[in-house]
């Protein structure tokens, strides 16, 4: 997945940034409000974790000015504010979760990955393609019953095609949306990968599900 972290705490910024990271995902980190709107308006996130009370603008207002201009991106509130009207009043303007501090780490990458389920329409963390069994929630691969073993950038390459199937993807796209601003991939880094991911998945020379599409990009489909 690609993350939008905006909290002003440099400290709980830089760890969440750090451990998801650590996870395979790309994320982005913004200290303010009117940071993390401009990079919510620019790149393609799959989630947002967005702080409540932050400097220059509210986290609030942040949220309000997205939605009033269309932007769905799944949006999770993190703040010490637990009160039950504050969550109402978040929850109305268009958040799709709230997570109170101090929280666990755990807590928050789950809440993560069923936000971006719901909004890919998944009905749990399983996606089913020919022979793979693909766990989100997990971070594991089945192949016939198999398990496969991928790093972190080689699964959240699979998640990203498989989130889509059928949907071309060009490198820039899938670039967009696995790799972090700071991230420099080489200008070969998304075929390199797409070529480990396949022999990884189809050591035995079967047909691969990642198909290419030339001058296009590449694709996960049933042959």
């Amino acid at each position: 997945m690609r993350l939008l972290i905006v909290e002003d705490a440099a400290r709980l910024r830089n760890m969440l940034g750090d451990a998801l990271t650590r996870m395979g995902h790309g994320v982005d980190l913004a200290e303010d409000g009117e940071e993390g709107e401009a990079m919510a308006r620019l790149n393609p996130y799959d989630a947002i974790v967005l702080d409540r009370l932050m400097p220059r603008k509210d986290g609030l207002d942040v949220l309000r000015d997205l939605r009033r201009d269309g932007i769905t991106t799944p949006i999770l509130l993190l703040t010490a504010l637990d009160g039950v009207d504050e969550k109402v009043r978040g929850l109305g303007i268009g958040a799709d979760d709230y997570l109170t501090k101090p929280f666990a780490l755990a807590e928050l990458a789950a809440r993560l990955e069923a936000l971006t389920r719901r909004h890919h329409g998944q009905a749990d963390s399983i996606i089913r393609i020919g022979p793979l069994n693909i766990d989100i929630a997990a971070k594991s691969v089945l192949r016939d019953g198999e398990s496969i073993t991928l790093t972190a950038r080689e699964f959240s390459l699979l998640e990203c095609l498989a989130r889509r199937p059928g949907q071309v993807l060009s490198r820039a796209q899938i670039e967009e949306r696995i790799y972090s601003e700071n991230d420099s991939p080489l200008s070969n880094a998304v075929d390199a990968a797409i070529y480990s991911l396949r022999r990884k998945l189809f050591p035995d020379g079967s047909p691969s599900l990642i198909q290419t599409r030339r001058g296009l990009g590449y694709v996960l489909e049933l042959p």
